[in-house]
């Protein structure tokens, strides 16, 4: 509004200048500029120039920021999955610890040994599962379950009447996923049913 009134007055001028004798040369739009600009005012094309300007300003900085917004994201996933991996290798490593112990466990069964020795053991591996457990590890069920070749390895294939088709009869190794990423399957006897097929 205040603009209109300016761009009104100013008009006013031009045409009261060009009555006066002054700017007889100057086209009307020209002299309306001309009264502007002497009285400190802002030409339309220099409004409209500055207002594209802002405009595009403000485009480009809602983009950065969009741009930032996504970029802050983008790092937070993926120092997620960085420290993710890296538990994960570090699991993979304490992999054959833990088989170890579980080979140590059932060779006691048979031997006579000192109940001791062996409660000590048990203590050991109930302490790592607990640490695997607190860290989202978990171990994969094989025996007794339907052969899965996502999360299973099948060593071998043994005829079985007194099992189901496709069913694990054995585990030789365990398997361990971390979350929903598997990080070793587990290596598994498979029965096979000739009288179910």
């Amino acid at each position: 509004m205040a603009f209109d009134n300016e761009r009104d007055q100013s008009v006013q001028m031009a045409e009261d200048g060009q009555q006066n004798g002054g700017h007889e040369s100057l086209p009307p739009a020209d002299a309306q500029e001309l009264a502007q600009e002497s009285q400190g005012g802002v030409s339309r094309q220099e409004y409209d120039r500055v207002s594209q300007e802002r405009d595009a300003l403000l485009d480009r900085l809602a983009r950065l920021q969009a741009e930032f917004e996504n970029y802050r994201k983008r790092n937070a996933r993926e120092q997620a999955e960085f420290r993710e991996y890296a538990v994960a290798d570090a699991v993979k490593n304490f992999l054959p610890i833990l088989d170890n112990f579980d080979l140590a466990l059932r060779s006691q069964k048979t031997e006579s040994t000192d109940p001791a020795l062996r409660s000590g053991i048990e203590l050991i591996r109930k302490q790592m599962d607990d640490v695997l457990s607190r860290l989202e590890v978990q171990a994969i069920p094989a025996q007794g379950s339907t052969f899965d070749p996502r999360v299973h390895e099948a060593i071998e294939m043994v005829e079985s009447p007194d099992h189901g088709d496709h069913e694990v009869i054995d585990e030789l190794q365990r398997g361990y996923k971390l979350k929903v990423r598997l990080l070793r399957p587990a290596m598994v006897r498979v029965a096979t049913n000739p009288t179910s097929k």
